[in-house]
């Protein structure tokens, strides 16, 4: 067929051995039309898969996975790979209930390595898989995709140190693009920054072409990057780049990460070394789409959007942001207080800081990908006199547990933890849910853990910790608030003191946080069943308000309800509660249950997992006919 697209002919990355340079060009064109058509209607990280293109073709077209691996670091920009390993006639399912994955995922692929989504992860597993194949006696070939902001964190650091270490034959492709969701911080990115626009580099570039175009595959002394044969590949990489030679790995010039062919050549002669080696690319964030490029932000990761202009599509909103909500009062208190500084790892935007950081630039910090140094730090601040608080999603801040408990739960700093995107998030899936937080800040000594249900809670809830100090924690879902007015004047709450939202005698309801709405409409439904039911704002965490919990105890069934798993969660803390208080009564625990939540729109999950106000109250009608 004339018309008929090149990529809709590639079934596998074998198709693509078979395609010339000038076609692999077309393909990315066609891949950059298909991400930008999907995503429009499905949202999704746009700019670095339209960034990655190239690479992915590169990769796939020298390597013959699935016996060789190619490791994706995050996973965010694997959308081209995606559609030439077998997974083109699904991509319009993209980050949708039973949908594929925006993240590799292994059960999904045999092409996926690995279920990645967080940063600063796949040097580990690829040398990992260097080390296993050295084991075995394998010959297959590993590459791993990180980006610039990636290997700024600690992981990837720790990771370097071994590879050098170890010098097992394996590629890292670097993709910088400058950009990590935000810009990029950080000394490496300078150091990068340098590399990228040395004087050198063209004049580096055009030897490495000039040799390859004499030496066709280039000899056995040009390939091996053994000790005899190093100083002969120094005309293959850029001088200065010590940070990585130092480590004994051999860093290549930069390479234009939109142009197949030097891309494929770099990585030909990359894949030969009997060493590891990292190859340098440059690429362009949202690259083939201006708004994209112009927003490389905004389209880091977007909802669905119009094509022609770039412009979100949303459905008109009834209320603010829990996010902007945060980031207004901490703006507010930190107008108040000198001594309060805002940390972020890398997610500026993303946490509702951007006003912060332009009136109050000097009490700003963005430790770029890295929060275990973000919590570090935070207790460095403490001990000097700050007030910090670090704004953080709830499944990143997973990364620094350690930091939590050691460096400031156990000294009991006055530092607050502000975890956005507590419980379900949606189409980034398992990756990305805050389900684990309610039971990794409440196990902490001296930790206090407030859940507000609704954007006033919201606002005092941030107001008590700065207020009361100490460790504390304050999770917020994502998305739109309730449209409750917040206050003027902040309200300090007394510790473990809940909020009565609605008496009952039959059945009292403890709600958490984000529950509360729910729980309240869901005994609204049981009371025209004639149900008497009693609704608890139960705010604090932890401490946990044990005469509420008492008081629920006088009825016929008490129910937790929580937007986090329920294994090791505060609803089985309540069951411990009343234990010490030698009191039975039936308990009924709605949470999120013991398994990884798939991606979907966070009110579609919450129906499928019977968490909505219609699953609550179908879940306690059905208690109280089994008692």
């Amino acid at each position: 067929m004339a018309n008929e697209r090149i990529l809709d002919v590639v079934d596998s990355p074998a198709d693509l051995k078979l395609l010339t340079d000038d076609e692999l060009s077309i393909l990315a064109r066609e891949i950059r039309e298909q991400i930008i058509t999907t995503t429009s209607k499905t949202g999704g990280h746009v700019a670095s898969s339209l960034g990655a293109v190239e690479i992915i073709l590169a990769v796939h077209s020298l390597l013959n996975c699935p016996e060789d691996k190619f490791v994706f670091d995050v996973g965010h920009q694997s959308y081209a790979h995606k559609l030439v390993t077998g997974r083109r006639d699904r991509f319009d399912t993209l980050r949708t209930f039973h949908g594929i994955s925006g993240f590799p995922k292994p059960s999904e692929s045999e092409y996926d390595v690995h279920a990645s989504g967080h940063a600063s992860d796949s040097l580990s597993v690829a040398v990992g898989l260097a080390k296993a194949r050295a084991l075995s006696g394998g010959t297959n070939k590993i590459v791993a995709l990180i980006g610039d902001a990636a290997l700024g964190g600690g992981m990837a650091f720790e990771a370097l140190n071994y590879i050098g270490q170890a010098q097992l034959p394996m590629v890292i492709i670097l993709n910088d693009n400058e950009m990590s969701i935000s810009r990029n911080v950080g000394a490496l990115m300078k150091h990068l920054g340098y590399l990228r626009t040395s004087s050198s580099y063209r004049t580096t570039r055009d030897r490495v072409q000039e040799a390859m175009e004499q030496s066709g595959a280039l000899g056995s002394a040009l390939m091996h990057f053994g000790r005899n044969a190093k100083e002969s590949m120094k005309q293959f990489v850029i001088p200065h780049s010590m940070i990585f030679e130092q480590l004994g790995i051999v860093c290549t010039t930069p390479v234009d990460g939109h142009n197949i062919h030097e891309l494929k050549e770099m990585l030909s002669t990359c894949l030969a070394a009997d060493g590891p080696v990292l190859m340098h690319v440059v690429t362009k964030k949202g690259a083939g789409y201006g708004p994209a490029m112009a927003e490389p932000t905004r389209f880091h990761g977007t909802g669905p959007y119009d094509i022609a202009t770039g412009k979100a599509i949303k459905k008109s909103a009834k209320a603010p942001s829990y996010t902007s909500v945060f980031g207004e009062a901490l703006l507010n208190e930190a107008r108040a207080d000198e001594r309060i500084v805002a940390i972020t790892a890398a997610m500026e935007s993303g946490t509702g800081l951007t006003s912060f950081e332009k009136e109050f630039p000097d009490r700003f910090i963005d430790v770029g990908i890295c929060e275990e140094n973000a919590a570090g730090m935070a207790a460095g601040l403490a001990i000097g006199g700050r007030k910090p608080v670090f704004a953080v999603y709830s499944t990143f801040l997973q990364r620094a547990i350690d930091q939590l408990i050691v460096n400031n739960a156990l000294m009991n700093l006055d530092v607050v933890f502000a975890i956005d995107r507590a419980g379900l998030v949606g189409a980034d899936g398992p990756t990305h849910h805050g389900m684990f937080d309610l039971v990794y800040t409440r196990m902490v000594p001296n930790m206090r853990v407030l859940a507000p249900s609704n954007e006033a809670e919201l606002v005092n809830s941030l107001h008590t910790a700065l207020v009361l100090g100490g460790p504390f924690a304050v999770r917020y879902p994502r998305g739109e608030a309730c449209g409750v007015p917040v206050p003027d004047k902040p309200e300090t709450y007394e510790p473990g003191v809940s909020r009565l939202v609605r008496e009952g005698s039959d059945v009292a309801i403890l709600a958490f946080g984000n529950m509360v709405e729910p729980a309240n409409e869901a005994a609204a439904a049981l009371e025209e069943a004639g149900l008497s039911v009693r609704v608890v704002d139960m705010r604090w965490v932890k401490p946990l308000d044990t005469e509420a919990i008492r008081r629920a105890a006088e009825t016929r069934l008490v129910v937790t309800v929580e937007d986090g798993v329920v294994e090791g969660g505060v609803g089985e803390e309540v069951l411990a509660e009343l234990a010490r208080q030698d009191v039975k009564a039936p308990v009924l625990t709605l949470g999120i249950p013991d398994r990884y939540i798939m991606q979907g729109a966070p009110d579609f999950l919450m129906h499928e997992l019977g968490l909505d106000a219609e699953g609550i109250a179908a879940a306690i009608e059905e208690k109280l006919e089994a008692l």
